[in-house]
């Protein structure tokens, strides 16, 4: 069974080598036409070599998704060959870990333009052809680095779940007018893992095992607001969740209390995944109106 992308056009950015040179393929694969994105034209070039003598049709253009001209100069030579851009991946990125006591803020600044402003440059010069034509899916790469935090990473933690509120608020945007936008943590040997993992356990995180997930989050059946989780063929969902917590009526509540009360606020039975940021605003007027005649009362 195939997930026919044909008449389809993806973008992939960062795709000369590793996961994006992964997606490309694979999106080819399914038949899409691909614009094969990387900061050196050389890199591009190979892949689109690869899928055109595979029997797919690409174009590579070498650009820095941080500089937004070049990135408008990338959607207009796609559309230029195709008509359109129905498919974006934003994968271009890159690695400057130190501890936050040690890393100088042009670094930290450096990693934000790549992954942060780069996927909004290359979704902004899309977005409005999308709109017009009723019809798009973006997919933004996340990372359980920005999910969950790790040591060292405090940049690159900080700009990839901002990409997870950025898809939050398009998903919304989007649905009337049919763009999917979806966040994709991978897990996978490229360049930017080099020495972070074994030998034995590199060799279970080919790249080509997190593509069928972008090519699940970019057909016509994709879902939208989801962060898919992909690595050694493994595939999971991660929720921004809100809890139940507690409700001190009769005016501000006692900070005393309060730190008393944090545990219970944190637990998870019953939680949420709110439709939207006023979810929170409204859960929390119906609960408070009427005002409960305890002090307190949890759940």
């Amino acid at each position: 069974m195939k997930l026919d992308l044909s008449g389809h056009v993806a973008i992939v950015t960062g795709a000369g080598a590793g996961l994006g040179r992964a997606h490309a393929l694979a999106l080819a694969a399914q038949g899409a036409s691909v614009l094969v994105n990387d900061l050196h034209m050389e890199a591009a070039a190979e892949v689109r070599d690869a899928i055109i003598e595979g029997g797919g049709q690409a174009l590579a253009v070498a650009a820095n998704v941080a500089d937004f001209d070049e990135v408008e100069a990338m959607v207009a030579a796609a559309v230029d060959k195709w008509g359109k851009v129905d498919i974006l991946v934003n994968n271009a990125g890159i690695l400057r870990d130190r501890t936050f006591a040690k890393m100088d803020l042009a670094d930290f600044r450096l990693v934000l333009d790549v992954h942060l402003m780069g996927s909004v440059n290359c979704t902004k010069a899309v977005w409005d052809g999308m709109r017009d034509r009723g019809y798009g899916r973006i997919l933004f790469t996340t990372s359980s680095s920005g999910l969950y935090g790790n040591f060292g990473q405090s940049n690159y933690g900080a700009a990839k779940m901002a990409l997870v509120g950025l898809m939050q608020t398009l998903a919304l945007e989007g649905e009337r007018y049919n763009i999917h936008v979806n966040c994709l943590a991978p897990s996978a040997a490229t360049a930017m893992t080099n020495g972070l993992y074994s030998a034995e356990a590199l060799e279970e995180l080919g790249p080509e095992l997190v593509s069928p997930a972008v090519v699940a989050l970019s057909a016509p059946s994709a879902p939208t607001r989801m962060v898919l989780l992909a690595g050694a063929g493994c595939f999971e969902q991660a929720h921004v969740t809100m809890t139940r917590g507690v409700h001190f009526a009769g005016g501000p509540a006692d900070p005393v209390l309060l730190a008393s009360a944090l545990r219970s606020i944190g637990d998870r039975d019953g939680e949420m995944v709110p439709a939207n940021g006023g979810h929170q605003y409204q859960y929390e007027i119906e609960r408070a109106l009427p005002a409960q005649p305890a002090r307190v009362a949890a759940g």
